[in-house]
């Protein structure tokens, strides 16, 4: 006779209905009865949903996680679609305290401008080697190239060198302040591949390198380079956190199999997660499930999540082997106690993932879902395959892992009968540091500045700050202009907004066709700075493109101005700046335009500046959305499956605070709100639920079958304390992250830490203090 036909629902569970007792039923039958069948069959399934792995698309760009809808994204995509793709990558050679106006030195410049101009993602290369200059000769414009050849003559350096010193505004863009270091700006075709032309660019460089330094930046190489760097970091800190999490799991688990047991549920669930997202990409090709910058913390959340379901497992199946001294009965105790609960926090965990669907963001729609897929394979591989590959192994009752009771476990008895002597000096304690933490949320700093993502020292913060420091910088402000732009009104307008821009310390030069203007008006009259100016009648603003085009290419402005002269681009380059600046210097610039008065033009403004203000902005609407979401969800969950809403509202009051801590203590020590760290609410929402819906459930059963008053809570805190804690010191190894380069994957290994603590002593402290204060009334709610 099977053990299971001594099982009853109503016994362990009077809430489970009658299809979810066959489901369960079915289950565990096959994981004991047919184990090799189920181990096979699980193996086989997540090895085809695995294979998916190969389809997985990386996309770093931070414009595709923008809404199209929004008005920096639309005002990009009509300037890509106007005029050329304007967000630049910056290559600055040179050294340090020795001028770079040589004939070797340009000769090189010659050099690279030409393989840049090869690489296949390039459109345009702006360089010494390709700008115009302009002179007058007899009155009459005459426009030449900056460098006529490659091997320049002492006096043609000279005069090259002359030139640059009396027009500023192509000098700032090309040369650095002390005239060490040439910049070469690349103007990508698209944002399709800029792995690939980061990594062209490197190459192109290597060979150059025992000659000069080389600086790096510019948006496209910050996207270019992050992915590589992002995957090596993450892989060797997984990798020492998986080693950490195993070691932690074997002091206490004392058993070799088991730590695998566990590790291969992870493992598995991973594999499946990561397969699922590259199947769904390959099937839908919906960006939405490309994998950028922000998916790399899923693996994170799902091995902590995973991690507590085999921890739930193993340790409450060697507690009943030691009671039972046989493992079939002890393995059918421990799935009939704990498959509704693992099943219920999979559900729950999964429920609140899927908030993101409605996240504005596009990317986080793909996050949620794939993590939501990966955390119920975890649940099927927790209720089939780990039973059966527990049963298949040959367990020696007298083992000391089994046998013998672990250090935690001793901890959590004494932990639990100091805890429920004080119940509601515990309460209050824990009440009273929640409130406090609470107010540090006013003061939580907003940042997705991409170059603060990196400490101080990196490579690529050095360059951008270089570039920022010495040359033109690595930001760019777009405000795409809309009128007469050959009309003297219109670009002197264009003209005071430059000058209203320019006047911020973080933005070091700005240009547009009103520069272009000025230079040629200035070129004709000699090179007497008192024409650099706008000249008065639109008849000779004509006459200057038309003695421009006698000698130059008119498409030369095509980056500047469209071909009817109607649209124009005000392009500012900038230091890289915090969200904070960010934001106040775009409404500082939208009211300047509104007073200014728009009679004869409009602005509409976008770039990388206004794209950080967008992203700030969803970030914080997505993370507030979310939590409220995920927390009514779970509520409404747990109320459903424990039949009553005081268990809903118990269920989310560790996960609340834990919350309510996370973000508070962030406010307190500084800790900036990013796309990263916005994530740690889903990993606090995850766990926390779970070690509530576990000790929930365990009073219940409890309750149903006869354990007092008086012995209730210790039995509930005895049980389920000890996988909590295991769960929490286990997944401790994740702390490892700290040891990045990525300041946002510094702080998720701190907030992992942080938050494993809150969630487990939300649990163990306030939702226990306060069951216990509230037994009585509890025990009789467990029984109806």
């Amino acid at each position: 006779m099977s053990i299971l036909t001594n099982f009853s629902p109503h016994k362990y569970h009077g809430e489970i209905p009658f299809l979810t007792y066959k489901l369960k039923s079915w289950a565990l039958n096959q994981a004991l009865e047919h184990s090799k069948r189920t181990v096979l069959l699980a193996l086989l399934v997540t090895a085809f949903i695995g294979s998916g792995v190969r389809f997985i698309f990386l996309d770093d760009n931070i414009m595709n996680t923008l809404p199209k809808d929004i008005d920096s994204r639309r005002i990009w995509d009509e300037v890509i679609e106007e005029f050329k793709y304007t967000d630049f990558f910056f290559v600055a050679f040179g050294n340090p305290n020795e001028k770079i106006l040589n004939p070797d030195a340009l000769a090189i410049a010659w050099e690279l401008t030409e393989k840049f101009e090869n690489v296949s993602q390039v459109d345009e290369v702006i360089s010494i080697s390709t700008l115009n200059r302009m002179d007058s000769d007899d009155g009459f414009l005459v426009v030449g190239d900056l460098m006529p050849h490659k091997n320049m003559t002492e006096e043609e350096v000279a005069s090259l060198s002359d030139y640059l010193k009396n027009n500023s505004n192509i000098s700032s863009r090309i040369l650095s302040k002390e005239e060490n270091y040439i910049n070469i700006i690349i103007r990508p075709k698209s944002d399709n591949d800029f792995p690939g032309l980061v990594a062209a660019v490197y190459d192109i460089t290597a060979s150059y390198q025992h000659q000069f330094e080389f600086h790096f930046g510019g948006q496209p190489h910050l996207t270019g380079a992050m992915p590589e760097l992002i995957k090596t970091e993450t892989q060797q800190l997984m990798l020492l956190g998986l080693f950490i999490m195993a070691a932690i799991l074997l002091i206490n688990l004392r058993s070799i199999p088991a730590v695998g047991m566990v590790l291969s549920v992870i493992f598995l669930s991973a594999l499946s997660m990561m397969g699922f997202m590259g199947w769904v990409y390959h099937l839908t090709q919906t960006p939405r499930f490309s994998f950028s910058m922000v998916n790399t913390s899923m693996p994170i959340v799902l091995l902590t999540i995973a991690n507590s379901d085999g921890v739930h497992i193993i340790s409450r199946f060697f507690r009943e082997a030691r009671k039972h001294k046989d493992v079939k009965k002890a393995l059918t105790m421990t799935m009939n106690q704990l498959m509704l609960p693992v099943f219920l926090t999979s559900l729950t965990t999964t429920a609140a993932f899927l908030t993101m669907v409605s996240s504005p963001i596009s990317t986080m729609t793909g996050y949620g879902a794939t993590i939501g897929f990966g955390i119920m394979w975890a649940w099927v591989l927790s209720s089939t395959y780990l039973p059966a590959v527990i049963n298949l192994k040959k367990w020696d009752m007298n083992n000391a892992a089994i046998k013998q009771p672990s250090i935690l476990e001793k901890l959590i008895h004494r932990f639990g009968r100091s805890l429920l002597n004080y119940p509601k000096q515990v309460f209050l304690t824990g009440f009273l540091i929640v409130a406090v933490s609470s107010i540090g949320i006013w003061y939580i700093n907003v940042e997705v500045n991409i170059i603060n993502l990196f400490k101080p020292g990196h490579e690529i913060r050095e360059s951008t700050l270089f570039l920022d420091r010495e040359m033109a910088g690595s930001m760019n402000l777009i405000l795409k202009v809309e009128g007469d732009l050959k009309d003297p009104e219109v670009l002197n307008k264009m003209i005071d907004i430059q000058d209203y821009i320019s006047a911020f310390p973080t933005v070091n030069t700005t240009f547009s066709i009103a520069d272009v203007i000025k230079e040629m008006h200035k070129s004709i009259m000699d090179n007497d700075p008192a024409y650099e100016t706008i000249p008065d009648t639109r008849g000779k603003i004509n006459n200057l493109f038309t003695m421009y085009s006698m000698s130059g290419d008119p498409d030369d402005f095509e980056a500047l101005v469209d071909y009817e002269y109607e649209t124009g681009l005000i392009t500012a380059m900038m230091q890289s700046v915090s969200t904070k600046e960010i934001v106040i210097m775009a409404d500082q610039i939208d009211v300047y335009i509104e007073e200014m008065g728009t009679e004869v033009l409009t602005t509409e403004t976008s770039g990388m500046m206004m794209f950080l203000k967008d992203f700030t902005t969803l970030i914080v609407q997505s993370s507030i959305n979310s939590i409220l979401l995920s927390i009514v969800i779970i509520l409404f969950i747990t109320w459903i499956f424990f039949r009553h809403w005081k268990f809903g509202l118990l269920s989310v009051i560790p996960l609340t605070s834990a919350v309510i801590l996370n973000f508070g203590l962030m406010g307190w020590f500084g800790i900036d709100l990013s796309h990263f760290t916005a994530l740690l609410t889903s990993i606090i929402i995850g766990v926390g639920v779970d070690f509530a819906i576990h000790y929930i459930s365990e009073f219940i059963y409890y309750s149903k079958n006869g354990i007092g008053a008086d012995e209730i809570s210790r039995q509930v805190v005895d049980d389920v304390g000890y996988p909590i804690l295991l769960d929490v010191f286990s997944n401790m190894g994740f702390g490892a992250l700290i040891a990045s380069s990525l300041i946002p994957l510094v702080h998720m290994g701190g907030l992992m830490i942080f938050a494993m603590i809150s969630t487990s002593l939300g649990t163990l402290t306030i939702l226990a203090s306060l069951m216990e204060i509230n037994k009585h009334n509890l025990i009789k709610l467990g029984n109806g």
